[in-house]
């Protein structure tokens, strides 16, 4: 139960708080390899304020603490494949030793906000101003067919695959990667599909959609080169991070509704943080063939 302090709004227990979450994101809707849900905290904690990130990594755990977070809300799972220790000594046992030094609980929402309503995608497609159509994958369980992964959308105004990469280069957080563009750099695009995160599993249905590009992250070399050369299809490849960084916003905007609604008057905040593991980019030439080097490599002629 939410505590009451005279006329100051009711302070809401860590559990009250993650029913909530489980209510925005069911973590059985989570995939069967996935470990979404509380790592720590105690369920009788007090929440006061509340911090949204993508990664449960050390900076970001240090920056609960400073903020003086009650609760770390990520979008990756911490122990993704399991574990047989929480020592210090390693970098997601310092993890979990700062949060619990500081009373801070960590919970994960990963593949069951992936295919919420709304979810990683919608939020992805907000950042771009895309006018969302449809799911690109439904969840067959949704009869109203708003949930599934990824989304179809058209853009705001037909654009040139080079302008589109622009224009996300522009909208989406800036990291060192950028945008990378695969077709045409002229072919008008008015369709696009999303997927925040890795999206190269979605090609056949990114195909069975009929749209003119694809926007997702870790495009791999040989699906990315299968998937232009069985149809037109353009591809933009960003960052992970930076495809996912938007959910951050609306998840916050979603819990603060929550909040109104009980009136806890909890305070949330959005990590501005890059936690994209690259951090430099050196643009090569234009080239229209590899460069010969054999004098330089002693090579033979």
């Amino acid at each position: 139960m939410a505590r009451v302090r005279g006329n100051l709004p009711p302070v809401p227990a860590l559990s009250e708080v993650l029913a909530a979450l489980d209510v925005l994101w069911p973590p059985e809707r989570a995939e069967g390899w996935d470990a979404v849900g509380t790592v720590c905290g105690d369920p009788d904690a007090e929440v006061r304020r509340v911090l949204f990130a993508v990664d449960p990594v050390q900076e970001i755990a240090d920056e609960a603490v400073q903020l003086g977070a009650d609760l770390l809300v990520t979008h990756h799972p911490l122990y993704l494949r399991g574990t047989t220790t929480v020592a210090a000594s390693t970098f997601k046992g310092r993890v979990v030793h700062s949060l619990i030094k500081h009373d801070i609980a960590l919970h994960v929402a990963h593949t069951n906000a992936d295919t919420a309503d709304p979810g990683v995608s919608d939020a992805l497609a907000g950042a771009l101003d895309l006018r969302i159509l449809r799911p690109l994958v439904p969840d067959a369980s949704d009869p109203a067919g708003r949930r599934g992964l990824g989304r179809i959308c058209e853009l705001p105004h037909p654009m040139r695959l080079s302008e589109l990469a622009g224009y996300a280069a522009a909208r989406l957080p800036a990291t060192a990667q950028g945008i990378r563009a695969a077709g045409d750099p002229d072919r008008e695009i008015r369709t696009l599909a999303v997927s925040g995160g890795s999206g190269d599993s979605l090609f056949d249905d990114v195909r069975a959609a009929g749209v003119d590009a694809f926007l997702t992250a870790d495009l791999r070399h040989h699906p990315a080169s299968e998937a232009t050369q069985h149809s037109p299809l353009a591809l933009l490849d960003a960052a992970h991070w930076a495809t996912e960084w938007p959910w951050c916003e609306q998840a916050a905007a979603q819990l603060d509704a929550v909040s109104d609604r009980h009136g806890w008057g909890l305070r949330t905040h959005v990590s501005r943080t890059v936690t994209d593991p690259w951090t430099a980019h050196a643009a090569s030439a234009p080239l229209t063939s590899p460069p010969d080097n054999s004098h330089t490599t002693g090579a033979p002629r």
